[in-house]
């Protein structure tokens, strides 16, 4: 959790084998190789949901295989390129989605986010926090309800400060008053990030996100996905295949050294939970606003 944040991992991961490779220029290529073999196969292991890891991975080792008749130094140098150009296509891609989504946000709207989609969880300017500054910087008025996103706290950690930072009007809230707060008629919008979107457009996103958008459906509020194409998986039929990440039970049992729950409770700590696409208003990515996903229209993205 040093680094989080499904494009932000994706990032670090194309850096480390990068990093790795710069390390290993003056050993034997076949030492050189099994280094970097080695890297990717530990990177792989650190996150089971976010797709933009085995994402960036992918195109670190295609890469890598193609430089391989290179001297090290040389294929070294290919390697931290791509990682450069991974970082830079992901900007890229949160510029170009905070632009489409723009278009989403009325001006005066208060949006209810969850989790971190921002800056920090990317190479910048966000996913779902990107349409918010997007939506600003065109000069509407807006507010935000950030949900504090229990039980690791990066909408109370993250997304409030990156709000603060940029001057963007936000409430913090606990996750379980957000319900009352549509019912209260306090939210016109929710968006959200995601950590990896099935082929049929299912969702997954840090946990609650399910719970969001069941309430956002019950009170007609659109429920909106931003995230680039690298998070959509084609190889996962639907949102029932994708892993969902279980974390330490401390996370659940205290905070900060402080423990509230009794000695011996069991405890459930799964990162993530599923939406299903019937849930999803509309997906943004850097291709633009694709309404009512399905299987067709997530195909079709990558045939543009």
């Amino acid at each position: 959790m040093v680094v989080r944040g499904a494009p932000a991992i994706g990032c670090a991961a194309a850096f480390g084998i990068a990093l790795e490779a710069m390390r290993c220029i003056a050993l034997p290529r076949s030492d050189f190789d099994s280094r970097i073999g080695s890297a990717g196969d530990i990177l792989a292991l650190s996150r089971p949901t976010a797709v933009n890891l085995f994402w960036a991975l992918q195109r670190m080792k295609e890469r890598g295989a193609a430089a391989s008749a290179l001297p090290c130094k040389d294929a070294a140098t290919i390697l931290l390129e791509e990682a450069v150009r991974i970082f830079d296509q992901d900007l890229e891609a949160n510029l170009a989605m905070g632009r489409a989504g723009a278009a989403l946000v009325p001006d005066g709207a208060c949006v209810m986010t969850h989790c971190n989609a921002g800056a920090l969880a990317t190479a910048g300017h966000g996913t779902a926090l990107g349409i918010i500054r997007s939506a600003r910087d065109q000069g509407k008025r807006l507010t935000v309800i950030a949900n504090e996103t229990r039980p690791f706290l990066q909408g109370a950690r993250l997304t409030a400060w990156e709000l603060v930072q940029e001057r963007i009007p936000v409430t913090l809230i606990t996750d379980n008053m957000a319900g009352h707060m549509m019912q209260q008629g306090n939210v016109d919008l929710v968006i959200v990030g995601a950590d990896r979107i099935a082929a049929n457009g299912d969702v997954a996103n840090k946990i609650g996100t399910y719970t969001l958008a069941v309430l956002a459906a019950r009170h007609r509020i659109p429920f909106y996905v931003a995230a680039p194409l690298s998070t959509i998986d084609l190889a996962v039929a639907d949102g029932s295949a994708i892993p969902i990440e279980e974390r330490g039970a401390d996370e659940v049992t205290g905070y900060g050294g402080i423990r509230w729950a009794p000695a011996g409770v069991q405890v459930a700590n799964p990162a993530f939970d599923v939406t299903a696409a019937e849930l999803v208003t509309a997906i943004v990515t850097e291709r633009g606003v694709m309404l009512a996903p399905d299987k067709a229209k997530i195909r079709a993205l990558f045939e543009i």
